[in-house]
C-alpha cells in the first residue's frame, strides 16, 4: 500500500477539518424516477463543512469513471480539497436508496474500501470519520491507525453511521466501535445506530457507557424527538425543527457538519450547558433545511445564519 508524503502542496496544511472516509454515488430510486448524486456520510459531512465555509480536505478512495468525476465536481463546488492518493483506477462505490412515501431511504450498497496510508504531517483542529471507512477492512485499519497517531494533537469526531448490510456481526461492529472511541472526543450517532450497537440497553444507559470509554461529548439524534447532548456533568435535550420533508438523505450528515461548525465557533466556554443548547440548535437547523430538498443538498453558512439570527457569523 502507498504511502503519500507530505508536500509543502499538501492542502493538509492550515486546513481547519481533515475529512476520512468514503465517498460514493448514491442511485436514489422513487416513484418519480432515478437520480443520482454525490454522497457517503464522510463525503456528505466534508460537502457539509465546505458550504459553511470551513477549510476542509477530504481523505478517500474513489475510481477514475464517470461517478468519481461527479463526485470531484460536486465537493469542488464546495470549495473541498480531495487530498493526494484518493484517486485510483477502477470503480467508484455506489448506494443504491430506494425511498418511501414519507421519504426514507432503504440502501444497497457496492462499496470496495481502501487507502493509502498518509503522513499526518499538518494536522488540522478537527479530524473526522465515520461511516463504512471505520468498519470495512482493509481501508479500516489505516483510518484507526491514522486516528491513534493524531487523537491527542486534534479532536477527533466520529458518526458510525452504521449500515448493517455492509458489516459483520453485531459484536463484531460493536468491538471496532468500542476500540476506536478512545481515541475520539465527540461520537454523534443516530438513536438507531446507538440502539442495534446496544439492544438491550436504553439510550441514557448508552451515552453513558459510551462517556466511560473515552469520548467527551455523545450526540444522539432521535428524529422528531430532537437530540441528546451528553457530557459527564451535563444532559440537555435540544428540540427538532420541524419541516416539510423531500428526503432524508444526508440528515445525519448535515447534523455532524454544521456539528463540527459550531465546534470551532464555541470559543474558550468549551462544553458548558449553554455550550451544548448552542451546538444541538445549530445542528437541528442544518438537519432540517437538508430534509426540505432532494438528495444530500445542506446549508450554506448565510442559510443557517438567516434560521439562527441569534447567531452572528465566526470565522472558524
Amino acid at each position: 500500500m502507498p504511502t503519500v508524503q507530505h508536500t509543502d502542496e499538501d492542502p493538509r496544511t492550515g486546513i481547519d477539518v481533515l475529512v476520512v472516509g468514503e465517498a460514493l454515488v448514491d442511485i436514489v430510486v422513487s416513484p418519480r424516477g432515478t437520480v443520482e448524486h454525490p454522497g457517503g456520510s464522510p463525503a456528505n459531512v466534508a460537502y457539509g463543512l465546505g458550504r459553511l465555509g470551513v477549510d476542509t480536505a477530504l481523505l478517500t478512495s474513489i475510481g477514475d469513471d464517470h461517478h468519481a468525476a461527479a463526485i470531484e465536481k460536486h465537493l469542488r463546488s464546495a470549495g473541498v480539497h480531495l487530498l493526494p492518493g484518493s484517486k485510483g483506477r477502477g470503480k467508484t462505490a455506489t448506494a443504491t436508496a430506494a425511498l418511501a412515501s414519507d421519504g426514507s431511504a432503504q440502501y444497497d450498497f457496492d462499496v470496495r474500501w481502501d487507502l493509502p496510508r498518509i503522513t499526518p504531517a499538518a494536522l488540522p483542529k478537527i479530524l473526522h470519520t465515520g461511516s463504512i471507512a471505520t468498519f470495512l477492512a482493509p481501508g479500516a485499519t489505516v483510518v484507526r491507525e491514522l486516528i491513534e497517531q493524531s487523537h491527542q494533537r486534534c479532536v477527533v469526531t466520529y458518526d458510525p453511521n452504521i449500515r448493517p448490510g455492509l458489516l459483520g456481526s453485531q459484536f463484531e461492529a460493536k468491538t471496532i466501535f468500542e476500540e476506536l472511541v478512545p481515541f475520539t472526543e465527540v461520537v454523534k450517532l443516530s438513536d438507531e445506530d446507538a440502539l442495534w450497537l446496544y439492544p438491550r440497553l436504553s439510550l441514557e444507559a448508552i451515552t453513558k457507557r459510551i462517556l466511560e470509554l473515552g469520548a467527551g461529548l455523545i450526540a444522539v439524534t432521535m428524529g422528531a424527538e430532537g437530540s441528546l447532548l451528553t457530557t459527564r456533568g451535563t444532559q440537555v435535550v435540544v428540540p427538532s425543527v420541524k419541516s416539510a420533508v423531500a428526503d432524508t438523505i444526508g440528515a445525519g450528515d448535515s447534523y455532524m457538519a454544521a456539528l463540527i461548525y459550531g465546534l470551532l465557533m464555541r470559543g474558550a466556554d468549551g462544553l458548558a450547558p449553554s455550550v451544548l443548547e448552542s451546538l444541538g440548535r445549530i445542528a437541528s437547523k442544518a438537519a432540517a433545511i437538508t430534509v426540505r430538498r432532494p438528495g444530500a443538498r445542506p446549508p450554506t453558512s448565510e442559510e443557517l445564519l438567516e434560521e439562527l439570527p441569534e447567531h452572528q457569523p465566526v470565522a472558524p
